[in-house]
């Protein structure tokens, strides 16, 4: 059999669709998760980056934690936060926000500071206060390559969220996971199928949402 017929053979199976183990169940598990790490890493990205964007302090030291952040295995923080913490949520989350802070903090960093200075210094000169000058003049600018951080950190939690089934958690690394310990290489490829799925996904709605909430002189330009 080849891969096409692995996942005709995974999706055509109804006992697929229904039950615990049953992709809309394990679908929304893995979205859940997902959802929850990408909340906390924009939670502690997102307002240090728009901070030491505006003010142009701190761009090696984010940099610095970025790169040493990015270079952590997931798998192995993993492992380890089980060994202090135990089995749970928690040991999943802290691999995952620890991959999509980076990308979220640095990128939001860079967009704000990115942004053209002239309007800056005109709203500046008004005398609007630095936290308007940032959300209601750096912010809409800064915003396309904000989202695309996001989105980047989203991705990357997607496809990291199968390490969930090894903790004995759910999501669709489950099929994954127990394709492999069982030798039912058609579960490891419809898994591996309904991650990539969930991938695109995500693109789209990032994509939607980069229409919806960017102003379109920003978009073309």
């Amino acid at each position: 059999m080849n891969v096409l017929d692995f996942v005709h053979a995974f999706f055509s199976d109804s006992a697929h669709w229904q039950g615990y183990d049953g992709i809309p169940q394990r679908f929304w598990e893995h979205v859940q998760y997902s959802l929850l790490a990408l909340a906390v890493a924009a939670a502690i990205g997102l307002p240090v980056g728009l901070l030491t964007g505006h003010t142009g302090r701190g761009g090696n030291a984010l940099a610095l934690i970025a790169n040493a952040a990015r270079a952590l295995p997931s798998f192995g923080l993993l492992v380890l936060a089980v060994l202090l913490i135990g089995f749970g949520l928690l040991p999943v989350m802290i691999p995952l926000v620890v991959l999509a802070v980076p990308p979220i903090l640095v990128t939001t960093y860079e967009a704000v500071r990115s942004v053209d200075p002239s309007p800056v210094d005109a709203a500046r000169g008004m005398g609007m206060r630095e936290s308007r000058i940032l959300f209601q003049v750096e912010l809409p600018v800064a915003l396309p390559l904000v989202l695309s951080g996001l989105r980047s950190a989203a991705i990357q939690i997607v496809s990291t969220a199968t390490i969930a089934a090894y903790v004995s958690l759910g999501g669709l690394g489950r099929y994954i996971v127990d394709g492999l310990y069982q030798r039912d290489y058609e579960k490891v490829v419809g898994g591996a199928t309904l991650v990539a799925v969930l991938a695109l996904l995500t693109l789209a709605a990032f994509w939607a949402a980069g229409r919806l909430a960017v102003s379109p002189g920003v978009r073309r330009r």
